[in-house]
């Protein structure tokens, strides 16, 4: 099937936003027939990695359909060595064209990061790591007089998507010959609408 392109890509998801916004979702490729077509398979358009929230659920607020999207998701959309080889997996493998950040407003992860920084209320297992990868971008931010969740929401996507381009060569190449491009939004649980935060190689 023809490849799509960076360009092509971000239009179909910045249109299937609108139609969501607009509460006109069209639910493309979930019938039977779509099913049947994908068992041998895939050729999504565009790696979703976003923040695990259960209010941003990616295939819906872009009104994608099955095998459009290749999706990976973690609390805070944050990156280790796993996540980058499924998103690289995608990319290389599979020949997306397209990467999109996905965050939002109201993230509990930046909260929580403001609060391991601000209080010292550190949470215990896990969690701490993903503190850890959040802080970064919340001393980033604050360094160039952001203060809001949201306004820190925004530098951490798009932080988290210069750290793909410096830690993936593979994704990096992709980007730099123009057969990728990585764009970063954040997610209005208002309104459902997404909004820019920064883009990486030409998707307009």
């Amino acid at each position: 099937m023809p490849r799509s392109s960076p360009l092509s890509a971000w239009k179909s998801l910045r249109e299937g936003n609108e139609r969501f916004v607009n509460d006109t979702s069209i639910h493309p490729s979930q019938g039977i027939a779509d099913r049947a077509k994908l068992v041998d398979e895939q050729h999504p358009t565009a790696v979703l990695f976003g923040c695990g929230d259960s209010r941003v659920a990616a295939e819906i607020i872009f009104d994608q359909g099955l095998g459009d999207m290749f999706v990976v998701r973690t609390a805070g959309h944050v990156l280790d060595d796993s996540v980058l080889g499924s998103i690289e997996y995608a990319v290389e493998v599979l020949d997306v064209p397209l990467i999109v950040v996905l965050g939002h407003d109201s993230c509990g992860a930046v909260k929580a990061t403001l609060d391991a920084l601000d209080e010292n209320a550190v949470p215990d297992g896990f969690i701490r790591s993903v503190i850890e990868r959040v802080a970064p971008s919340i001393l980033m931010g604050r360094n160039e007089g952001l203060s809001t969740v949201d306004e820190l929401e925004g530098r951490h996507v798009v932080e988290t998507g210069s750290l793909i381009m410096q830690r993936s060569r593979i994704i990096a190449d992709k980007v730099d010959h123009g057969a990728c491009a990585i764009v970063g939004v954040t997610y209005a649980l208002s309104d459902g609408r997404m909004r820019l935060q920064g883009t990486v190689g030409e998707v307009e």
